[in-house]
């Protein structure tokens, strides 16, 4: 037998079943190869019980997480208002800078309940559940090594619903929030980046599809940018709510509607979310903060959440009252947090001239939401009759399966000079930017300035998932709940 030389035998591993899934990149085959000459380790190899160089690493059915079993439950969305179903799936496995977490609690949210009740199309059957507290468990081969040290084996995390790939054109500005990956991938297919699920039936072995991460099972898969470190001073049940209700209100309240001290702000809709843009309006140092809802129940609990006023918009008009409690001339920004074209319409109207209406309510994707023109745009002065509008552009709400977009500028005219524009602002915002945003939100809850008990209401075990999601159905969850996987 002829012997064979370094060349010879990277051409036959690279050409070998070692290399042959597709998953791999060429710079990563090369690693490997390089790894399987040398006996060195391979960069990412951080497990021994699934070398990388192991074709049966590539089976499912052979992956277990420290001895135990290859299996694990899920909460499985099969078809529109059918009833949730706990299955078994194979336990999920981790590609390069992807963390595999043994999920502690998942939060309880309406964008969830939308695909149950199928209002927002989306991949089938799926694992619903997009914010998670955790474990984390294991790492996906070839990592980079500063992910690795970041998130040791065994550390607490917290996981945001918005998991950016940190590479594409907006994550390299730092615009996590609009990752084209994640909305083409995730939200488009249920898949993450490389588009396929993690998640496999146990029965049957076909495709389960992500809602995010998938986080109502007993595992998860989560890219490490989606991920921060959560102190071992915060409980894992109720931090769970750090990555989508407060996650989202911090980003509509810094991003979107760049609060400021003595800013005056109204709440449209008292649930997880709008309840959690209360509190960190009075964070910020805001005033007056209105609450606006139709549960006299929600609306006191709002008062110790940081409201300091309260509207009961079935019992009163919500827009006379905001303009009542203002003097008259609306407040500075209006949050809607429901995702009805009433509540739109409350918002745009109970604005102020150069004030912010921000949307942050996910609805029906057949919703649509109204504006008044001639509110909007109405000549300030009735001897002005002859005005041209230099610039009108309104893109109504486009709620979508995926995402709310930003709807632009609204400009009318005014009296100063002979001609000047004032402008209202509607914006969407559908979520905070995870690698900068999510570690400030942890530190909030952490110093107790969002306090995470009074947001979370209800807790219920991993058995009653669904329950849960007919009681968020009914209305009669108060503020947030979260289901407690272990």
């Amino acid at each position: 037998m002829a012997m064979m030389t370094r060349k010879s035998i990277t051409r036959t591993l690279l050409n070998s079943s070692l290399c042959s899934s597709s998953y791999y990149s060429s710079s990563s085959k090369s690693r490997i190869v390089e790894s399987a000459i040398t006996g060195s380790p391979s960069i990412g190899t951080v497990s021994a019980t699934h070398p990388i160089t192991s074709p049966a690493w590539f089976s499912s059915a052979s992956y277990n997480v420290g001895g135990g079993s290859s299996f694990m439950r899920g909460v499985m969305f099969t078809e529109p208002n059918k009833p949730l179903t706990i299955e078994e799936f194979h336990m999920p496995r981790p590609k390069a800078n992807e963390i595999l977490i043994k999920t502690k609690a998942c939060g309880v949210c309406h964008s969830d309940l939308h695909v149950i009740k199928g209002e927002i199309p989306f991949a089938s059957p799926c694992v619903v559940g997009h914010e998670i507290t955790g474990e984390v468990v294991e790492h996906g081969p070839l990592t980079d090594n500063r992910i690795l040290q970041r998130f040791p084996v065994g550390s607490h995390v917290v996981g945001a619903f918005i998991m950016p790939c940190g590479g594409c054109s907006f994550c390299s500005k730092g615009q996590d929030d609009l990752c084209e990956d994640f909305f083409a991938y995730n939200r488009a297919k249920g898949t993450l980046y490389d588009g396929e699920t993690r998640l496999f039936h146990r029965s049957n072995g076909k495709p389960v599809y992500m809602y995010s991460m998938g986080g109502l099972a007993e595992y998860c898969v989560v890219p490490a940018h989606g991920l921060s470190i959560l102190p071992d001073s915060l409980p894992y049940t109720e931090s769970a709510i750090l990555g989508c209700a407060v996650f989202t209100a911090y980003g509509a309240m810094v991003h979107a509607a760049e609060v400021r001290g003595g800013d005056s702000i109204a709440v449209i809709g008292i649930g997880g979310v709008g309840s959690s843009c209360l509190q960190i309006a009075r964070a910020f140092g805001a005033a007056p903060v209105i609450a606006v809802d139709i549960s006299d129940e929600k609306l006191e609990k709002a008062k110790a959440v940081g409201a300091t006023h309260t509207v009961n918009a079935k019992k009163e008009d919500a827009i006379e009252k905001i303009k009542e409690i203002t003097g008259g001339v609306g407040v500075d920004i209006a949050i809607e947090a429901l995702g009805k074209p009433q509540t739109f319409q409350q918002c745009t109207q109970s604005v102020r001239d150069g004030g912010k209406a921000v949307m942050i309510g996910l609805a029906d994707s057949s919703a649509r939401g109204e504006v008044d023109i001639n509110r909007l745009v109405r000549r300030q002065s009735p001897d002005i009759i002859d005005f041209c509008v230099y610039c009108i552009y309104i893109m109504l709400l486009a709620l979508s399966a995926c995402r709310i977009f930003v709807l632009g500028w609204v400009l009318r005219p005014s009296v100063l000079g002979p001609y000047s524009i004032e402008w209202v602002k509607i914006v969407g915002s559908y979520g905070a930017r995870a690698r900068q945003d999510l570690p400030k939100i942890v530190k909030l809850a952490e110093t107790g300035t969002f306090n995470l008990t009074a947001a979370v209401s209800k807790v219920y075990n991993f058995e009653e998932a669904d329950k849960a999601y007919q009681d968020l159905n009914q209305g009669s969850i108060i503020g947030r709940a979260v289901v407690k996987i272990a």
